[in-house]
């Protein structure tokens, strides 16, 4: 018998009251009946996100949300500033590209987060920046950039956005939206809303829908105006994906039930152990600065093949877990601890990654990085 276990930074495991949720028969989409539960769960992303802005949700991928952020907002030849530091720095750069969009950029070293007085430095010598465009947490070097300076940098600054990809920081880290002054946040469902991929999620500012004002690039199926006047009537503009929105519904009533920042710190927490247990092992940390609470990346020993040691965990243990891109490819190890995941899922992890790394010859001690996640985790065990 070969048991699945999915630990990658996206698709999560989806929980089993979503799943028996979701399969439930099909409903129409112009009733009453969804208007009510996509009403539910609009407000229930109010309280993950931290905002009395309206949330948008869209029947698409994540990089849905971001080219909508992108032609919601701006003009041909604006002129804007992109942190790229990894795969998905480079997806803003090419939307923007796209658009005929001037794109300046902060290049960073994969598994280093932007400073933001570098981007405060660059916007005093650039005033007429129309936006800046980041990823809380860059999924592709695990690192997690300083969402809360950065909107402190901008917050001030009427005619320059601050637009966050929280793909996969977002019901992950704390992201307080009105508080900070974020102006655009994205994020898709198939991270820490424990769903399958469908769904993207759009809030903007009243600054970002005042930009919306002056915006003509073009747009039709991601008209976000479009939406917003039909997402106030607990409606969408185009079909809606009714299975996911239902499965939405379900996931935000669970994290209520554990608590919005029992949600947060429960990443953090199950972050920190992997953090712990891959030090012990006497693997190097991808993320040198801020290290994101999705994910964590770390360095193969450099006599393993990466390609083999992920593909051997995933057919061969039933453990996914997720390998490098681009120059990383076959030297680092992802390992997810981001949305329907607790404590002995890390547990899971970090033990197959023990016996994955002896099996491939690695001079490790067995135990050690479980007894290390353990020393973190005993903290958060439930009272007897």
């Amino acid at each position: 018998m070969l048991k699945k276990y999915l630990i990658t930074p996206g698709p999560t495991a989806v929980p089993e009251q979503v799943l028996l949720d979701m399969a439930r028969p099909m409903i129409h989409h112009r009733t009453p009946e969804f208007e009510a539960i996509f009403k539910e769960a609009r407000q229930g992303l109010k309280k993950v996100f931290k905002t009395e802005q309206e949330p948008l949700i869209l029947a698409s991928s994540g990089t849905g949300a971001m080219e909508a952020a992108v032609v919601n907002t701006l003009n041909r030849e604006d002129k804007v500033l992109v942190i790229n530091g990894g795969k998905f720095g480079e997806r803003w750069i090419k939307i923007c590209q796209t658009y005929g969009i001037e794109v300046s950029t902060i290049d960073l070293e994969w598994g280093s987060s932007v400073k933001a007085e570098d981007v405060k430095a660059f916007l005093d010598k650039n005033p007429d920046t129309k936006a800046v465009f980041v990823q809380g947490s860059e999924t592709s070097t695990t690192v997690y950039h300083p969402v809360k300076e950065l909107a402190a940098v901008t917050k001030n600054l009427p005619e320059t956005l601050l637009v966050v990809d929280g793909i996969t920081s977002a019901g992950v880290h704390d992201t307080r939206f009105d508080e900070w002054g974020i102006d655009i946040l994205i994020t898709g469902s198939q991270k820490a809303f424990m769903l399958p991929p469908g769904l993207a999620f759009i809030t903007l500012s009243q600054k970002a829908w005042n930009m919306a004002e002056t915006s003509r690039l073009p747009k039709f199926y991601f008209n976000l105006k479009t939406e917003l006047k039909n997402q106030l009537k607990n409606t969408t503009a185009w079909t809606a994906g009714v299975s996911l929105i239902i499965g939405l519904k379900t996931v935000i009533d669970m994290m209520e039930k554990e608590g919005i920042d029992n949600v947060f710190k429960r990443h953090e927490i199950n972050a920190e152990a992997t953090r712990q247990a891959v030090k012990a092992l006497g693997l190097k940390l991808l993320a040198k600065d801020l290290p994101s609470n999705a994910a964590t990346g770390c360095f193969l020993p450099e006599n393993i093949d990466g390609k083999a040691f992920v593909k051997y965990l995933r057919d061969k243990c039933g453990i996914s877990l997720a390998g490098g891109q681009d120059h990383l490819a076959g030297k680092i190890l992802r390992i997810s601890h981001l949305g329907y995941h607790d404590a002995f899922d890390t547990i899971t992890a970090i033990s197959a990654i023990e016996m994955g790394l002896l099996k491939f010859g690695a001079n490790i001690e067995l135990g050690k990085g479980v007894a290390a996640a353990q020393k973190v985790l005993m903290g958060e065990m439930p009272e007897i």
